[in-house]
């Protein structure tokens, strides 16, 4: 089981304190193995494995899961066998209708350190926050990093991996056990129809699931284009399909919650303002893509920008996509004080593409570090900034 590090030691500070610990991310994208994690440090340091109690609300195995009250009273019963701490993991708990105010009497009424999961990224604009009163901390969890991938493949060259990674993304499963590439395309489409079913068009009551399909993958399709409603309404009309806007902004939120897309805006470097309704679509697992298009070594560019996106996102850069006059930054990143400006091309196999990507970089009249990525292996960097291969940028402990 890889460590996973970079959210292990986010993590660490806040175990034992009365505080509880929500991880949220796309289903099947890790949070359930970062339960075990900690239940495996919590164990090395000594913590009797009667002082764990893991429940997960997809599993239908037992009578309590059906309800709050139900788990409520389970909780009870193992909290009062022991008059030590009582570590709690619940995996998917907004499968569980009233799990806030059960969160909070847990909180109150025993000695408990709590950890749960969810595959909603709106897991705490409700009532959890009410009822916790910022007694809560998110962890955001994304699938395997090309790093990560790296390490649970160590025998592997890393250009054979980076061409694995780029069709198979992220997730976990894929690179725990052998599988051939059919099954693992046929893996990703099945988490795909269960992100569709369960968390967008139940949770939201869709009733259109084909319209609906319709939008979600030409939003796929399309990751890294500036995204306009008008464009998709276009696009459906050639199909003889009418749809709203308000429906296709609707359907984007329904996608963000499931924590399947991000939309990222476009900020204005000289003016320093956001710019509406020029945002642009990523997806959180490239791998997704690639089972439904099979495109994503046809569509490289695209793909690229989306694996340099999701890797700022995992260390915790908020992104905006920048413009410069008439030129396009692909990203800004910022953290704290840190800044930092991304360009992503496939190759700088050409003049016009050297000047197009560096120049629109050297025409930011600051000092925060620049760069761009790409899959050449000569570095072809002018007037300070670094042409890094995008294997390397990966892999950097520090941009």
């Amino acid at each position: 089981m890889i460590k996973r590090e970079l959210y292990m030691k986010k993590i660490r500070p806040f175990i034992d304190k009365p505080i509880v610990k929500v991880l949220t991310g796309i289903r099947r994208g890790g949070k359930s193995v970062m339960l075990e994690l900690i239940q495996n440090e919590l164990t090395d340091k000594g913590i009797k494995k009667s002082q764990l109690l893991a429940i997960n609300f997809e599993s239908k195995a037992v009578e309590y899961v059906k309800s709050a009250d139900l788990t409520y009273e389970h909780i009870k019963k193992v909290a009062s066998k022991s008059d030590k701490k009582l570590y709690l993991f619940l995996d998917e708990i907004q499968e569980l209708d009233g799990w806030e105010t059960m969160i909070n009497s847990c909180m109150i009424d025993f000695d408990v350190d709590i950890y749960i999961t969810g595959s909603n990224a709106k897991l705490l604009s409700g009532e959890l926050a009410t009822y916790l009163g910022g007694r809560y901390v998110e962890f955001k969890i994304y699938p395997f990093s090309f790093k990560e991938v790296l390490d649970i493949m160590p025998d592997t060259n890393i250009h054979e991996a980076f061409q694995t990674y780029l069709t198979r993304g992220g997730m976990p499963f894929l690179y725990q056990f052998p599988i051939d590439e059919q099954g693992a395309m046929q893996y990703l489409n099945d988490i795909y129809d269960s992100i569709i079913l369960k968390d967008i068009a139940t949770r939201n009551k869709i009733r259109d699931i084909e319209l609906m399909k319709r939008i979600i993958q030409f939003f796929i399709a399309n990751i890294g284009n500036t995204f306009s409603a008008s464009n998709i309404t276009k696009y459906l009309k050639s199909e003889l399909r009418s749809v709203s806007t308000e429906t296709i902004y609707n359907y984007i939120e329904y996608c963000k919650s499931a924590c399947l897309l991000h939309l990222v805006s476009r900020e204005d470097v000289i003016g320093k303002k956001l710019l509406q309704f020029q945002e642009k679509i990523y997806i959180a697992d490239h791998g997704i893509r690639e089972a439904l298009y099979g495109s994503n070594l046809k569509d490289i560019n695209q793909t690229l920008e989306n694996i340099v996106y999701m890797e700022l996102l995992r260390r915790d850069y908020k992104i905006t996509v920048g413009k410069n006059n008439n030129n396009e930054i692909d990203f800004i990143a910022t953290r704290g004080n840190e800044k930092i400006y991304v360009q992503v091309s496939y190759l700088l196999a050409s003049d016009e593409t050297i000047e197009r990507e560096f120049s629109v970089l050297e025409n930011i009249p600051d000092n925060y570090p620049k760069y761009v990525v790409s899959m050449d292996e000569i570095n072809r960097g002018r007037n300070g900034i670094p042409n890094v291969n995008i294997k390397d940028f990966l892999l950097m402990d520090k941009f």
